[in-house]
């Protein structure tokens, strides 16, 4: 009995140091600096849980967190070297550029057990293929704003973006993967697509739809939806909802032939200080209570079957925000591209954007023109002048 006492006790001592020692691993005093999109954590308004207080209150860790609006800013941050981030959020062909280019710290996913309840679906994705760096956020797709006070025809797929009887009422992202994507969709090509003749017929589409567009735009689309300025626009599901939700005239589409099928995912840089850490804070936000009460204030799709139980059953159940297997088989993720083919894009973006090569070399003329009549009238002014001097 004494022998059995003994080894229950030398038991208890033994996991009472395993939990010390795995207590240790984790430095309570430091100061995660966390890098994230903006309006994309509950943070306490509206009755929501503040994700961060929370985290530091369980593990006393404390969390030092700003924003960003585009992953191109986020890019420059860590290409740059002046950033010392430990946890950072970026969508799916940006993580998969950061891998390229060794940015990104491999996960220890001994330290972050939550991950088994991040559905088998959203694992192993084609931006992280063995899924060593990237831990999925939240996801979506890409769809059309349209207003039923307006707009009659019915909105099934991308074309209705190319209807001139809604031109100046249309608008469309002010960005090039984005915009391509809605073009390359609708001529049947991939979105990940390298051949070069490709992106030349999505730009020759983009050329095409310009004259109805009343602007490129990105957070001011939702705006423009809301005040019926614009009456037909593309947008992420996520935020979609929200202005559907809020507006009696508005309504949202997925189009049949095709979407952008985005995810943003929790990252650790490779330069971080506090990897530990940084796990422990990837770690906490998949849990299910944790991403539930974090999803049902941000908006955005969850990627854990789990934490749909602490979400707000009407949003759950929404179409926008969980589209149907069969919508969802129809969608493509972007993926970092080769280097010729993302110049090839900014050059065909720049000439969408402009009116094409031809309308371009226009303006020059047209300001060289202005220039050369300015310098004449100079140089006439001081002819005169010296005339009169003299």
């Amino acid at each position: 009995m004494k022998k059995l006492f003994s080894l229950l006790l030398f038991l208890l001592f033994a996991v009472a140091c395993g939990a010390s020692a795995s207590a240790e691993e984790v430095d309570t005093s430091v100061v995660l600096n966390v890098y994230n999109w903006g309006e994309y954590i509950a943070n306490g308004t509206d009755g929501s849980m503040d994700v961060n207080a929370e985290f530091t209150r369980r593990t006393g860790i404390r969390v030092n967190y700003t924003t960003f609006d585009s992953n191109e800013s986020l890019y420059s941050k860590l290409a740059g070297g002046g950033a010392d981030y430990d946890v950072i959020i970026p969508s799916d062909y940006m993580i998969s550029k950061l891998i390229q280019e060794n940015m990104l710290a491999e996960l220890d996913f001994e330290n972050i057990p939550n991950f088994q309840y991040i559905d088998e679906e959203f694992r192993d994705p084609v931006y992280d293929p063995e899924g060593k760096y990237s831990v999925p956020y939240t996801w979506g797709v890409v769809g059309i704003f349209y207003n039923r006070d307006y707009v009659e025809k019915e909105v099934t797929g991308w074309d209705i973006l190319w209807d001139p009887d809604y031109a100046g009422k249309i608008l469309m992202f002010d960005n090039p993967r984005d915009a391509f994507a809605i073009a390359q969709f609708r001529l049947g090509q991939s979105v990940n697509s390298t051949d070069p003749e490709d992106w030349e017929a999505a730009a020759a589409l983009l050329k095409e739809q310009k004259p109805l567009v009343q602007g490129y735009y990105m957070d001011q689309i939702f705006n423009k939806m809301e005040s019926g300025e614009a009456w037909l626009a593309p947008y992420y599901a996520g935020d979609a909802a929200i202005l559907v939700e809020d507006s009696d005239a508005v309504d949202f589409a997925i189009p049949e032939e095709g979407t952008n099928f985005f995810v943003d995912a929790i990252c650790i840089p490779a330069t971080s200080s506090h990897k530990r850490e940084a796990e422990e804070y990837i770690n906490f936000l998949c849990d299910p209570e944790i991403a539930g009460a974090n999803m049902d204030y941000v908006g955005y799709s969850t990627p854990e079957t789990a934490a749909k139980e602490y979400i707000d059953p009407e949003m759950v159940e929404s179409p926008v925000h969980y589209p149907d297997s069969r919508i969802l088989q129809n969608t493509e993720a972007f993926i970092n591209l080769p280097q010729d083919v993302s110049k090839q894009i900014d050059t065909l973006w720049a000439e969408v954007k402009m009116g094409g090569p031809g309308d371009s070399i226009v303006l020059v003329l047209i300001i060289l023109g202005f220039l050369a009549v300015y310098l004449a009238i100079l140089f006439y002014k001081r002819r005169k002048r010296k005339q009169e001097l003299s």
